[in-house]
């Protein structure tokens, strides 16, 4: 294993239903960043998508060159997906604030570097606004990383909201696709259009 520190909890706790998967098939939400990537997988049985395996991958420090950085994401990445083969990754479409256009350039590059690890495994990408995630889990486009973490708890039974945000907002992504109802429903990732 990388460096890239891959921390996973699992659990068997079912959400709402969604009859377009058949049983068994899995979906892994990625939220990324070059600091932590928060990844998120649910696998669907008898209509309703159960927990997988939620964690976080830790590229390293800001002190280490991009290109270490963007490596130890792809072996995290493309290890936890041999080992859940997933029939769909769903991830958040890029956004930029003007104020900040670095981090969405930064956010860019660890974006790329899921698509290549998906396309490598031969997984198809689905991409979701961040608005229309927050929306299918807490019924508003505008919420928080706290209300997010409470409704992945509350969809999934937890005790405890999942620490840190970024593995809430990569179960939520999951969710989103399953909701909307999965392959199809949205365009696959193409950034031509």
């Amino acid at each position: 294993m990388t460096s890239s520190a891959r921390h996973t909890s699992r659990a068997s706790v079912a959400t709402g239903s969604s009859g377009r998967f058949a049983d068994g098939a899995r979906i892994v939400g990625v939220d990324p960043g070059l600091n932590i990537t928060g990844y998120g997988a649910v696998e669907v049985q008898g209509g309703k998508a159960t927990l997988l395996e939620a964690g976080v991958l830790r590229p390293g420090s800001s002190k280490k060159p991009i290109e270490r950085r963007l490596l130890e994401l792809y072996d995290g990445l493309s290890e936890a997906l041999t080992e859940i083969r997933p029939v769909a990754i769903a991830i958040e479409q890029l956004y930029s604030h003007y104020e900040l256009p670095r981090t969405a350039i930064l956010m860019g590059h660890a974006r790329g570097v899921i698509c290549l690890a998906a396309a490598k495994h031969d997984v198809p990408v689905f991409s979701y606004a961040p608005a229309q995630i927050k929306k299918t889990l807490t019924g508003g486009g505008r919420a928080d990383k706290a209300q997010m973490q409470r409704a992945i708890a509350r969809e999934f039974g937890l005790a405890q909201p999942p620490e840190p945000a970024d593995v809430a907002d990569a179960l939520a992504i999951a969710l989103c696709h399953f909701f909307l109802g999965g392959p199809g429903a949205n365009e696959e990732l193409d950034d031509d259009k």
